[in-house]
């Protein structure tokens, strides 16, 4: 399977699940992740999409280091087994800091 074709699959699967999975591009800085996913309720990620096998490059392995250090849910995908996975892993992402951060506005606490 190609990566192109991995991808159709991916933006198709992303849509059915009420989101939408833009391609990303970034002028001037290499090596950021293929799609920006946003699923309903401000569920967000980055995903590389790899052919089977692939790795990413350095500035790829860079980049999203970089992401996941700012909290970010960064994923490569390369096996369309995984797709529903990682669509269920960004739906799930930060939930139980949100949660934390719920019950401390409702005892009117500052974040």
């Amino acid at each position: 399977m190609s990566e192109r074709e991995l991808e159709k699959m991916f933006r198709l699967a992303v849509k059915a699940a009420g989101g939408c999975a833009y391609k990303f591009v970034s002028p001037g800085m290499s090596g950021v992740p293929d799609r920006l996913v946003v699923l309903p309720d401000n569920r967000i990620g980055f995903v590389e999409l790899k052919a089977p096998g692939k790795k990413s490059r350095p500035e790829q392995c860079y980049q999203q280091r970089r992401l996941e250090n700012m909290g970010c849910y960064v994923a490569v995908l390369d096996d369309p087994d995984m797709i529903e996975q990682i669509i269920r892993e960004i739906r799930e992402y930060g939930i139980a800091d949100e949660d934390v951060l719920g019950d401390i506005r409702k005892v009117g606490g500052m974040i």
